[in-house]
C-alpha cells in the first residue's frame, strides 16, 4: 500500500476518533436523557414445538419461516390421489441442502451465495416402487435462476448422473428446459436396481426440478416429462 492510502487510511481514522470525541463533550454537560419504553416488549409469533406425533417441521422451527414463503408452496404440484405423501411445504436452505448435496456445506454456501429466497417441495410415492420429489427454487433474480439452472443441465449428462445428453421437455421451450434419464441403473448386491429420471424448467426467478427414482430399474420418461410439464404450469 503506497503513502497517499495511509494518508487516506489515518484520515479517515482521525475524523471518526474526532467527532466520536466531540459527541461526548457535547453530552457531557447535558442531563441524561431517559429512553422511551419499548412499544413492544416481545414479538408476536409462533411458538416452536417439540418433536411429537403432531409436530411438522413448520411448528418445530416456527421463526425460522416467512409467510411469504408459503406463496412459493402454494404451486406445488399436488400429491396424486392414492399416492403416499412423503412431506409437502416450505423447505429451509439447510434441510434442502443435506437432502440435495453430497457435500451438504459447501451446498448450502453455494445456495447462500447464488441469493437463493425460499425453497418448497413435495415428495410422495407410489406403490412402494415409484419415489418423485419436486422442488421449488425462487431466487432474487431470473439471472441466479438461470445460473441454477445451467449449472444443473451441465453436470446431468457425465456418467457419473445420468450419463447422456437428455432431451427436450415439451411443449417448454430448450433454453427454459430440460430432461434426462439414467442410461442404466445402479445395481448393489442385495438392493433392487435404481434408475432415476430428472427434469429442470424455469420460468422467472423460480426453478422446478423434478426427480423420479424407480427401485426397479425402469423409468418412463414421459411420465417425467409430463411431471416438469404440469408443474411448469403451475408456476
Amino acid at each position: 500500500m503506497g503513502r497517499t492510502a495511509f494518508l487516506i487510511v489515518g484520515a479517515a481514522a482521525l475524523g471518526v476518533l474526532a467527532g466520536t470525541i466531540t459527541g461526548y463533550a457535547i453530552q457531557y454537560d447535558r442531563e441524561p436523557t431517559p429512553l422511551p419504553p419499548l412499544a413492544q416488549q416481545t414479538m408476536a409469533g409462533p411458538k416452536p414445538q417439540a418433536m411429537n406425533d403432531q409436530s411438522t417441521r413448520h411448528s418445530i422451527n416456527a421463526n425460522r419461516w416467512h409467510k411469504a414463503d408459503e406463496e412459493l408452496a402454494k404451486k406445488l404440484l399436488d400429491v396424486p390421489s392414492g399416492a403416499k405423501s412423503e412431506f409437502s411445504g416450505v423447505t429451509s436452505l439447510d434441510i434442502f441442502a443435506a437432502g440435495y448435496y453430497e457435500e451438504v456445506s459447501e451446498g448450502l454456501g453455494g445456495l447462500i451465495t447464488d441469493r437463493t429466497r425460499s425453497i418448497a417441495s413435495v415428495a410422495w410415492a407410489e406403490s412402494d416402487r415409484n419415489f418423485i420429489e419436486i422442488d421449488l427454487l425462487q431466487f432474487h433474480d431470473r439471472n441466479e435462476a438461470e445460473d441454477f439452472q445451467l449449472g444443473i443441465e451441465h453436470y446431468m449428462p457425465t456418467k457419473e448422473y445420468a450419463g447422456n445428453a437428455g432431451r427436450e421437455v415439451p411443449g417448454v421451450p430448450d433454453e427454459y428446459g430440460h430432461m434426462w434419464v439414467d442410461s442404466k441403473a445402479q445395481q448393489k448386491a442385495g438392493y433392487e436396481p435404481l434408475r432415476g429420471g430428472r427434469a429442470v424448467v424455469r420460468r422467472g426467478d423460480v426453478v422446478a426440478v423434478v426427480q423420479y427414482v424407480n427401485n426397479r430399474g425402469d423409468v418412463d420418461e414421459n411420465v417425467v416429462a409430463d411431471l416438469a410439464k404440469r408443474q411448469m404450469e403451475r408456476l
